[in-house]
């Protein structure tokens, strides 16, 4: 058995990032994942820039070992080939716009003739009805609509600021993965399919609510106003770059003083207790600052370590390559894809004892595995070369 999902086949509707990361994690847990794109160009991401061997690093790094069949879903011998495909499916997966996928004729209940007890996926951008739900979606609108990019200013009266990442579109692929896992789970006890209904909107606003919405937890106690947080993040300058210390207990605060040589600190009326800390947190951080930036990270790492003061070097992208706790991991894997030569990736980030990660496949090439797919559900090679003659299925290039 290699993978904990061997035996899952998932057909695969999705494009750009939220959708195909999620499939992507399930072929890493040893899914059977058939991306279905179309024959003329499919994914976006393939044409993305950064690219080598005329393939992108955003396909690549969110395809990974998975199989490509390439299909005109326009036509109706496209729709006819892809319900074949569904009967032989345990999970379907969408991210069309709402109303898209039944328009197209493969509706819940068009999928459900052929495979009654399967797992059906939509994911959207804003939700499945309201205003905003047949506008198209990007990241940053998510990130406004939300409040993530008020939460990222430190206050409401500041200005909004996008996390320097794409955060939904990442997180709604983490969400929609264990949806499915759950949503296996269940049938596994009950024997019956059931639809999973998610939105990038909802995926933001749940994930903040943990840690960034505790003004408004308490029904007719909100917070008008959001209080401000300190203007600075914990990212201190030193002669020779940059480290992070996050100090939280009175513990950690004396270890802090301990490993600066700041015995006064201790006695400051402003730092006494945590909630003192945190209401003083400009001036606390001023201080450290003040103190940390007069030598050099190296010393400052040791020191802080001596003490068991919860710090870390910053490292760039590249500089975390090479760092020991990384490397210790083993999370980076290089190999040999046939088209964009020697790339590296992460590995699964989650490792099973029982059921270890199984050999990788390369993201691949558009329509790679068309044959042997449609082949698999019954169609003969004269079916699929008229199939490829009349464009309706699509091969490599």
């Amino acid at each position: 058995m290699t993978g904990p999902l061997n035996g899952i086949r998932i057909i695969d509707l999705t494009a750009m990032v939220s959708g195909p990361l999620a499939t992507m994690m399930l072929a890493d847990q040893g899914a059977e994942v058939i991306k279905v794109e179309n024959p003329s160009g499919g994914d976006f991401t393939r044409s993305a820039a950064n690219r080598q061997g005329n393939v992108s690093a955003s396909f690549l790094n969110n395809n990974r070992n998975k199989k490509s069949v390439a299909l005109n879903l326009k036509e109706p011998a496209g729709r006819e080939a892809l319900l074949k495909l569904v009967a032989t499916a345990d999970v379907f997966v969408q991210n069309f716009r709402p109303g898209v996928i039944d328009r197209m004729g493969l509706g819940e209940d068009e999928l459900r003739k052929v495979a009654p007890n399967l797992i059906m996926v939509s994911i959207s951008g804003f939700g499945d009805t309201g205003p905003f739900a047949q506008r198209p979606v990007y990241d940053p609108l998510i990130q406004a609509l939300s409040g993530l990019a008020t939460v990222q200013a430190g206050t409401d009266e500041r200005r909004p600021q996008l996390v320097r990442t794409i955060l939904p579109d990442k997180l709604t692929g983490v969400v929609a993965a264990q949806a499915i896992t759950a949503a296996l789970f269940a049938r596994e006890r009950t024997g019956e399919g059931q639809h999973v209904r998610l939105s990038m909107l909802d995926a933001i606003i749940a994930f903040l609510w943990s840690s960034d919405m505790g003004s408004q937890t308490f029904v007719q106690g909100e917070l008008p106003q959001q209080a401000a947080a300190s203007f600075q993040d914990l990212i201190y300058e030193t002669t020779t770059g940059y480290i992070t210390i996050a100090v939280q207990n009175d513990r950690e605060w004396q270890a802090l003083i301990r490993a600066v040589n700041r015995p006064e600190w201790a006695e400051d009326p402003s730092f006494l207790t945590a909630e003192l800390r945190q209401k003083n947190i400009d001036a606390r951080l001023d201080l450290i600052q003040s103190v940390i930036r007069t030598d050099s990270a190296e010393h400052w790492l040791a020191r802080l370590e001596e003490e068991s003061v919860p710090c870390a070097p910053v490292l760039t992208r590249t500089q975390v390559l090479d760092h020991p706790q990384v490397q210790a991991n083993d999370l980076l894997v290089e190999y040999d894809h046939p088209q964009a030569g020697h790339i590296r990736q992460t590995r699964a980030p989650a490792r099973f004892s029982a059921t270890p990660m199984q050999p990788w496949q390369g993201a691949p090439a558009l329509g790679q595995d068309t044959v042997a797919s449609l082949a698999g559900c019954g169609y003969s090679s004269d079916d699929i070369q008229t199939m490829v003659d009349s464009g309706v299925a699509g091969l490599p290039e």
